[in-house]
């Protein structure tokens, strides 16, 4: 009977153990988050991952951009569990915007912040593949710049597509 029972323990400690057992998969995310992940085009333009921290409940990675060797940003994100890119601020706990929906179709459209301010952009899917996909960006509420939309692309294992001459995805040099 002792012997049942632990078979028994045994066997659904390992079915707990398997349905836990999230891997963080990084050629599968189009933004793969790790703190030491890096993106660079020269030591006066780069972008990497620093820390974490976690804003209303969810771990956010803490990215740290220097544009032009002078301008610094510091941008909260993580991948929610429908596979949207997300944005929060330690100030304002409660907002977040959207910057991606990685499991969407092409044609298809979401906002931003989707409060109709003029900050709030359309995005639209216009292209995706199993290793790119590409978002437009239109201000619709913007007075002078509806209509005038921007192009944000993602690389499958990679992050965001731009002209890095390095990057470094999970201890990995990729480029």
């Amino acid at each position: 009977m002792e012997n049942f029972f632990l078979k028994l323990l045994l066997l659904s400690l390992f079915f707990v153990g398997c349905t836990n057992n999230k891997t963080n998969d990084s050629s599968q995310s189009f933004l793969p988050m790790q703190i030491g992940n890096y993106w660079k085009k020269n030591a006066q333009n780069y972008t990497e991952i620093q820390d974490t921290l976690t804003i209303n409940g969810k771990l956010y990675f803490k990215f740290y951009s220097l544009i032009g060797g002078d301008a610094a940003s510091t941008s909260y994100l993580r991948i929610d569990e429908h596979n949207q890119l997300i944005e929060s601020w330690p100030s304002e706990p409660a907002r977040e915007y959207i910057h991606a929906k990685f499991d969407g179709k092409v044609k298809e459209s979401f906002f931003t912040l989707n409060d109709k301010t003029i900050n709030d952009y359309k995005v639209t899917i216009i292209n995706k593949t199993d290793e790119k996909i590409t978002f437009s960006f239109d201000m619709i509420h913007h007075p002078n710049i509806n209509g005038h939309p921007h192009q944000i692309s993602y690389i499958k294992g990679q992050g965001l597509a731009d002209k890095w001459s390095h990057i470094k995805i999970n201890g990995k040099i990729v480029k």
